[in-house]
């Protein structure tokens, strides 16, 4: 994305977590540390199951009313309802704001020339009242933004930014190792260090307990993560469920099929330095690895 450009992404869900509980709430199950999100930062973490298990993750914002969760398409009802099991007699607020907010993105240039302007510190600045941090998992894919309709046109009015398709975005993102489609077929198939959220500062290790901990830990302290989500290139159609092969071993499987295809692969029996770089095949269509995080 170049410096003048600006993606919407569309569809994008949004929660609202308030109250006089919503800090201890949120640090109690989510798998970064909400202490982090200020006015100046913004987080990327997960809810995870309790066996440490890919189910949600989502952006966190700090609002004056609470916390602003920028969530995935369709997740809003389903990511409430877990949450609220989770509330007890906790004093929170949990609300589907998706018809609030848009989100947008622009490039990482941009993003540093306004924080150098404003002479801050931090990830996140506000823009005439609207939130704009820098995408925590990789700033390649710069920042984003987060507002209602009106007043995201009128920002993109006077930072003189060019609406492009949000496939560029995508297919960036695709590029980096980040799934962003077709996330939905990942809940409950793979841990959540098996996703990359430690590469992705979705997790914090020394804030204490969350969801999935026990497991997490574990595997991180033992060195046993034996597989890796990874975006993967092919010219053939592709179907979650297939399998990659390369020469003799089945070293991984796909997991989102279309439009950016990733497989959760393995990491050793055999080493995968042997077939990083080395074209594999899924049935007689061949693949490659495209990116590892």
């Amino acid at each position: 994305m170049k410096k003048d450009q600006v993606v919407i992404l569309e569809n994008r869900d949004t929660i609202l977590i308030s109250g006089v509980d919503a800090s201890d709430f949120l640090q109690n199950i989510i798998t970064n540390d909400i202490n982090k999100v200020s006015k100046h930062n913004s987080i990327f973490a997960a809810l995870l199951t309790p066996q440490g298990k890919y189910f949600f993750e989502f952006f966190i914002i700090k609002r004056e009313d609470g916390f602003l969760l920028d969530c995935s398409e369709g997740s809003a009802r389903e990511l409430m309802e877990n949450l609220s099991k989770y509330r007890l007699r906790s004093k929170v607020k949990i609300e589907d704001v998706s018809s609030n907010f848009v989100v947008g993105a622009i490039s990482v240039e941009n993003f540093e020339d306004l924080l150098d302007k404003k002479k801050l510190d931090g990830n996140t600045i506000y823009y005439r009242d609207t939130p704009i941090f820098l995408d925590p998992r990789n700033k390649q894919l710069g920042a984003r933004i987060i507002s209602n309709l009106d007043k995201l046109y009128l920002t993109i009015k006077r930072l003189n930014l060019k609406i492009i398709d949000s496939k560029e975005y995508y297919f960036q993102a695709h590029t980096l190792g980040i799934p962003e489609k077709g996330i939905k077929g990942l809940k409950d198939q793979l841990f959540g260090l098996e996703a990359n959220y430690e590469n992705l500062q979705a997790i914090d290790f020394k804030k204490g307990c969350f969801i999935g901990q026990e497991n997490t830990a574990r595997m991180r302290l033992k060195n046993k993560l034996r597989r890796k989500l990874m975006a993967i290139s092919s010219s053939e159609k592709l179907t979650a469920g297939e399998e990659l092969t390369y020469k003799n071993y089945k070293i991984g499987k796909i997991m989102i099929e279309k439009p950016y295809a990733f497989a959760l692969i393995k990491m050793f029996d055999p080493n995968f330095k042997e077939f990083e770089n080395k074209e594999l095949m899924i049935d007689n269509k061949k693949c490659k690895i495209l990116k590892s995080i």
